[in-house]
């Protein structure tokens, strides 16, 4: 539900801005008494298509593209830089549309990424603007492309993996864009779990897993490998590769190893001398900015509560200023021209969605507005997002974020007047994070009436290896104590009251859910699960294959289900053994084609309390894969998750009325259970029939 940027993105993270003071009434609002004054954004605007996003420039400058609706399906669009008017859609995917794309360095050649129906088999494709050809670059079934090398030195090819070989492994070739032939770099023979190539394509690093979850860092001698270096399993999440400059010379590496939190070294690849670029005592560190002409980074961010950058080349020291100057919100640079002239920048702030800016390096910097990527949410009552520190019942500092409805803030200081119902709303992964932004969950919750609370219990990355590892072992043990933990600040803080939390979340987040409701019955209200798994002995038997570098992280973080040990231990936490417990209503979403979580998880606990006579709600998309990714669907889900939320917290909610148009929703069982909810299928499968 929240999604990270790319790693090719930067952020600058700016200071709040302070509010008005209380004595200026020249543009003074009276607060809204209650949620029912404020106005209701439809969910149309907070879920539906965005206008445009993800918008870049080719590398020569010439055309700046984006992804937008075509006919309803999200498909890329190409314009002319200097004329936007001339825009013309250069894909034409009529199912789940096309959400990762890029620029290659050859002339007029736009690469995209695509899967079917949510199955994650993602084949790249190339497009040529001058005959309007789309080619599939892997044209290979139950393959999985994995983009390893785009160099401007190269133009007319690519470096790619791909696992049609051995589907755990991926092969790694050289693919000419024009002809589509690829021709093979190196046969994976040696379970490499992935490359480093320089900008003339010659391999010369790469990293493999060892048994014992750890990693072994090589380098390239002669045709094979040597070992030069390994990561202990403790630092496996916060240390490897981060990039190499275009010369060869300069190595960087995220490095955990002999410290808690990863910082950015510089290793010279003839001497093998580490230079430390920058650390963090707080948090690990995340995105970087390199010359597009050289390689070398010339910021790298830290995110604690937010996101703040370090400069580290004083060329860009302006350039970044002048972007700061945009607003208190975080501007992301998502690209930059090979000339490095020209800058497209994207600014959006957690009560602002994204709106894309031009920047011209020359004369001073130019910075131009060109457009929102959701208009229809201007103007409307957005809320901001306040982060914090919570302490868990051990000591740990729990870095959490809190929205809260207007109605419920009203001198807009972050702390609750009163209390409301509160969703407590648990990130994926585990191992990933929830952060500071524009969050479309959040604006919506709240909108409709609800405090939202994201916290990242510990297991959650960024904060450290001690903090990561403090997760090991813990699922619903400690990590789950830290969402409790949560909740009850919450309620020592007046911002809700004991008996109106509900939790819901997505993966795992959605496990999180139904721990909540088996391990912790009386904790909440209700609980939705977005494809979480209900039995950790199946989801690891059935993970995908091209997991296998990762699957020895799995089984010494989760529970080995090799060994009757780690079987009982996954058994003890699977929330599907502690079904009987469930007592307070559960909604559940799924994908059927989703490799992840298969839907296997969500039919054996749907199973299990059908057949106790556990009322549950099981709603089900034969055409999604892990997350709800046609807007017709994510539409279709949360109007009735909106539903059951109202009915069980007390919120107010937008009728479902039209909002199964266009969306592969089935409910197989429990559509009683939320209001409104049978009608609108009987309806929708009538319009469907017609």
């Amino acid at each position: 539900m929240r999604r990270l940027l790319l790693a090719s993105a930067v952020t600058l993270a700016l200071a709040a801005c302070g509010n008005k003071a209380a004595d200026d009434t020249s543009t003074a609002v009276a607060a809204p008494a209650s949620i029912d004054e404020v106005e209701l954004i439809p969910r149309e605007a907070l879920f539906g298509n965005p206008e445009r996003a993800s918008v870049q420039l080719s590398p020569d400058g010439r055309y700046l593209s984006w992804i937008a609706p075509l006919d309803g399906t999200i498909n890329v669009w190409v314009a002319p830089a200097d004329d936007l008017s001339q825009a013309k859609a250069v894909t034409r995917d009529t199912a789940r549309g096309i959400r990762n794309y890029f620029w290659s360095y050859r002339p007029e050649t736009v690469l995209y990424l695509r899967d079917s129906g949510g199955d994650e088999d993602f084949h790249l494709h190339a497009v040529d603007l001058a005959t309007g050809e789309s080619r599939d670059l892997t044209p290979y079934e139950k393959t999985t492309a994995q983009v390893v090398g785009v160099s401007d030195r190269h133009p007319d090819a690519i470096l790619v993996g791909m696992n049609d070989r051995d589907p755990k492994w991926h092969d790694l070739y050289r693919v000419d864009l024009a002809s589509g032939e690829r021709s093979l770099v190196e046969r994976n023979t040696q379970e490499i779990a992935g490359y480093v190539a320089d900008a003339d394509y010659t391999l010369r690093f790469a990293s493999r897993s060892r048994p014992d979850g750890g990693e072994d860092l090589l380098r390239r001698a002669g045709e094979g490998w040597e070992k030069y270096d390994e990561i202990p399993f403790e630092d496996g999440m916060g240390t490897g590769f981060a990039g190499l400059t275009k010369d060869g010379g300069t190595l960087y590496m995220r490095d955990s190893r002999g410290r808690d939190t990863a910082a950015l070294f510089a290793v010279d690849t003839a001497t093998g001398a580490k230079t430390l670029l920058h650390e963090d005592a707080r948090a690990d560190i995340g995105g970087g900015l390199a010359d597009p002409a050289t390689g070398q980074v010339q910021a790298v961010a830290v995110n604690y509560l937010r996101e703040e950058w370090a400069v580290l080349d004083d060329s860009i020291k302006a350039d970044l200023d002048k972007l700061a100057a945009i607003g208190p919100g975080e501007a992301s640079i998502n690209t930059r021209t090979l000339d490095d002239r020209t800058w497209i920048v994207a600014y959006s702030a957690a009560e602002s969605p994204v709106e894309y800016y031009r920047y011209d390096r020359g004369d001073g910097g130019q910075l131009s507005r060109m457009f929102s990527g959701r208009p229809a949410l201007e103007n409307k009552p957005l809320v901001p997002m306040w982060p914090l520190e919570i302490t868990s019942r051990d000591g740990k500092t729990l870095v959490s974020y809190l929205t809260l409805p207007a109605h419920a803030d009203a001198d807009g200081d972050g702390k609750a007047d009163k209390p409301v119902p509160m969703v407590l709303l648990v990130h994926g992964g585990p191992w990933g994070r929830d952060a500071y932004g524009y969050s479309s969950y959040d604006q919506w919750l709240a909108n409709r009436g609800y405090a939202v609370l994201s916290v990242n219990f510990r297991g959650s990355t960024g904060f450290g290896k001690a903090f990561t590892n403090a997760g090991d072992g813990e699922w619903a043990g400690k990590m789950h104590d830290d969402l409790i933990d949560g909740v009850q600040w919450a309620v020592q803080q007046g911002v809700t009251t004991q008996d109106k939390v509900a939790i819901m979340g997505g993966s795992y987040g959605g496990y999180a859910t139904l721990v909540g409701l088996t391990f912790t019955p009386d904790a909440f209200a209700c609980g939705v699960d977005i494809v979480g798994p209900a039995n950790l002995n199946t989801l690891l038997s059935t993970v995908p294959p091209y997991w296998a570098s990762f699957f020895e992280q799995l089984a010494r973080r989760m529970g080995d289900p090799r060994t009757e040990e780690g079987k009982a231990w996954l058994t003890e936490r699977s929330p599907l053994t502690r079904v009987d417990a469930i007592k307070k209503p559960l909604l559940i979403g799924q994908g059927a084609n989703d490799p992840r979580v298969k839907q296997d998880e969500s039919d054996q606990i749907v199973n299990a309390m059908t057949a106790k006579d556990i009322p549950v709600t099981y709603v089900l998309f034969p055409d999604e894969g892990h997350g709800f990714h046609r807007p017709e669907n994510n539409k279709a889900f949360n109007a009735v998750a909106e539903g059951f939320l109202s009915q069980c917290l007390g919120g107010r909610a937008q009728p479902i009325g039209e909002e199964f148009t266009g969306s592969s929703i089935t409910v197989p069982t429990g559509a009683e259970g939320v209001p409104g909810l049978a009608e609108a299928l009987q309806s929708h499968t009538q319009e469907v029939r017609r």
